[in-house]
């Protein structure tokens, strides 16, 4: 239900959707708008690549890929991640395009390309970003403070690590694609010694070396 708002006596515009610090917000809260505007950004980036490089090695493209092209997907993205799975796909065609442009891959599928190129899936990356937020928020370097949105949980059965949430029942459909919501379960999987990281790197590495032990630990199952 749409309701009108009124600022000093004068009627607020309707809009069905609004950007505010580069992210766009609709009225129906779907990210589907934003996964364009990324994808646009990115894939103009990456012909400038195409049409003005022409000293196409490894090197010199995924140097150019991790600072003019990817910034666009992966900006913001614990705020707009995409959960449904045509707006994955779309955004994930970059990185499709990318790893073709470099010599010797194009014939390779896709998950030997970017391991080639030493990449994870942009939505590994997209979920990689929501524990890293986590991680800043239950250590105190974010100025959101973590109580405010999660709890600990205090089943003393509780298995994996020490720090797991308490996971609340979502009051309607896009709850649980909400950034408090959807990395309660992720979280909750880590061990101990991720959890107790005394660094944003050692963290990192610790993810990494998840991934390498839990084959599609950051993968998400498909939404249609």
């Amino acid at each position: 239900m749409k309701v009108d708002y009124v600022m000093d006596n004068h009627p607020l515009k309707k809009v069905s959707e609004e950007k505010d610090l580069g992210v766009f917000i609709t009225d129906n809260l779907k990210s589907a708008r934003q996964c364009q505007e990324a994808y646009s950004k990115a894939s103009r980036a990456l012909g400038m690549i195409a049409c003005t490089i022409s000293y196409k090695t490894k090197e010199v493209l995924l140097k150019l890929y991790k600072s003019l092209v990817r910034q666009h997907p992966e900006y913001c993205v614990s705020a707009w991640s995409p959960h449904y799975v045509k707006d994955k796909m779309l955004i994930e065609r970059i990185q499709h395009r990318f790893s073709k442009m470099v010599p010797g891959l194009n014939n390779l599928p896709y998950e030997a390309r970017i391991g080639g190129l030493g990449l994870w899936t942009l939505e590994e990356c997209w979920n990689r970003a929501d524990l890293l937020s986590m991680f800043k928020m239950y250590k105190g370097l974010l100025p959101m403070p973590f109580n405010q949105f999660f709890k600990i949980s205090t089943n003393s059965t509780t298995r994996s690590h020490s720090a797991k949430i308490r996971k609340l029942s979502a009051n309607w459909t896009f709850d649980v694609f909400f950034f408090s919501e959807r990395v309660i379960n992720r979280w909750n999987q880590l061990d101990q010694e991720a959890v107790d990281s005394g660094t944003v790197n050692s963290f990192k590495n610790n993810l990494k070396r998840i991934r390498k032990s839990k084959i599609g630990f950051f993968m998400d199952h498909p939404v249609r």
